[in-house]
């Protein structure tokens, strides 16, 4: 049974992540890992000892929202030690270690020693505990974040493995490889076996999570390969997240067209429909290829849905690379869009240019303005991919359930080519075996959130 010390259990451990799916499949490993040592994974309402706050740092945003996050768990956990963890940790430890409250401050490598959570490290100096590793030791050491533990949270379909970490392309205005280094693969025994136990845990989906996950390689085996592998494992659904379009190639494609199991879905990172400012950024793809890979799969895989970012305001860009950009964009048959506006980071290519005045920045306005511009074009194409499957059946994978005001209930989900899903039920209908079940829906209609909204038929 946990003490209760100032109304705080102890041993008892709680986590806020930001960012990326990969920040969430490590974070998924750490409490494993707490949990192995006999800590409780709770809610962070339920008055957890320790809080893990997990940051992002790819954009500017991304960092101001760590530490308004940071601050307003500590004003709602006066009484917690909170650990701040990942990515803007290891950027600059030093502006997160002197927020009045903030206990602990862990690095890339660091964030995966238990030693530090569990109280078992103990600091000469006063205030926060800061542990941040040079990025060179991560190739020193096995890679972080990728254990064999695995358990079943409760409410949760899907669980994120973790195949890959690191980035060695290079793009001139990411800060990640100074964060987690060039690109490494966690060896390929290790990823089967954890997706083995994530599937022994209940869990109905796997997402295949990394900083570049097409440049999978480990023991002769490249990423198609890898995926082919997967299939063996007892799960229903396995689903790639983010790839990079030149190594969207067409062993992957086939492998995911001829599979039952692997989702017709991709992200397929654009950043800028103007060649100009690909080039400027150093990305390793003109839009001539992208286009060829994103129609390479849409004509490959039946139903398959494609989703993109794309970036504006980057130093250089003028109405000429903009207006190219939308047009390009226009032209794409994309699911869904993430708009980014561009955040000079420190220690980057991009940095030194502007620095140096090669590339000039865009006035805050103007930024502003297209981005409002794509964020309409955004709506607008998934409301279009979306459309299209309306009076057509999918199969769905449901999660969660929501009361309506007219006393029914919702449960919702995700397609396979990840178009969200929504069907009604009659309140007095037993529907406790919808979470983690797939079932085919006769899609009839789209809300105004853009959800699909169908009937159950199986």
């Amino acid at each position: 049974m946990s003490l209760v010390t100032n109304g705080i259990k102890e041993n008892r451990v709680a986590a806020i992540t930001l960012g990326c799916k990969l920040n969430y499949a490590e974070t998924s490993t750490i409490i494993d890992m707490l949990a192995e040592e006999g800590w409780l994974p709770v809610d962070i309402d339920d008055g957890a000892e320790l809080i893990i706050v997990h940051t992002c740092a790819v954009t500017g945003q991304a960092e101001q929202k760590s530490r308004q996050q940071i601050r307003k768990i500590i004003r709602k956990n006066p009484g917690s030690r909170i650990a701040v963890i990942g990515c803007y940790a290891q950027l600059d430890p030093e502006r997160l270690a002197v927020i009045d409250g903030v206990s602990i401050v862990l690095g890339t490598i660091d964030k995966f020693d238990i030693s530090f959570y569990t109280g078992e490290y103990k600091s000469e100096k006063s205030g926060a505990i800061v542990r941040v590793s040079p990025v060179r030791d991560l190739h020193n050491t096995a890679i972080p974040g990728s254990s064999m533990l695995c358990r079943p949270e409760k409410g949760r379909t899907r669980a994120f493995l973790k195949i890959q970490d690191g980035c060695s392309y290079g793009c001139s205005y990411c800060t990640i490889p100074n964060i987690r280094g060039r690109s490494r693969s966690v060896p390929l025994d290790l990823v089967l076996a954890r997706a083995a136990r994530i599937a022994e845990a209940g869990y109905r989906e796997i997402v295949l999570t990394g900083v570049n996950i097409g440049d999978y390689r480990d023991a002769g085996v490249n990423f198609a390969s890898l995926l082919k592998r997967l299939e063996e494992i007892e799960i229903s659904r396995i689903r790639i997240g983010s790839v990079e379009p030149d190594l969207l190639d067409d062993e992957v494609i086939s492998a995911v067209a001829s599979s039952k199991k692997i989702m017709p879905h991709f992200h397929l990172p654009l950043q800028s429909g103007s060649d100009a400012v690909l080039k400027s950024m150093g990305r390793h793809y003109d839009t001539a290829t992208y286009r060829k890979r994103f129609m390479r799969a849409v004509e490959a895989i039946s139903g398959c849905g494609i989703g993109a970012d794309v970036m504006t305001g980057y130093p250089g860009e003028g109405e000429r690379e903009f207006d190219e950009m939308y047009r390009f964009l226009e032209a794409l048959p994309a699911a869904y869009l993430h708009v980014f506006t561009c955040s000079v980071r420190p220690g980057t290519a991009l940095s030194r240019q502007v620095a140096g005045r090669e590339l000039r920045t865009v006035p805050h306005a103007e930024v502003a303005s297209r981005a409002s511009k794509l964020a309409a074009l955004a709506r607008n194409m998934e409301l279009n991919f979306a459309s299209s499957f309306v009076g057509k059946r999918l199969r769905v994978l449901f999660e969660e359930r929501t009361g309506r005001a007219d006393g029914t209930i919702s449960w919702g989900g995700y397609s396979e080519n990840y178009l969200r899903v929504d069907v009604g039920l009659d309140a007095g209908v037993i529907s406790d075996g919808m979470r983690g079940a797939v079932h085919e829906v006769l899609v009839e209609g789209i809300g105004e959130d853009l959800h699909l909204q169908g009937r159950l038929l199986s």
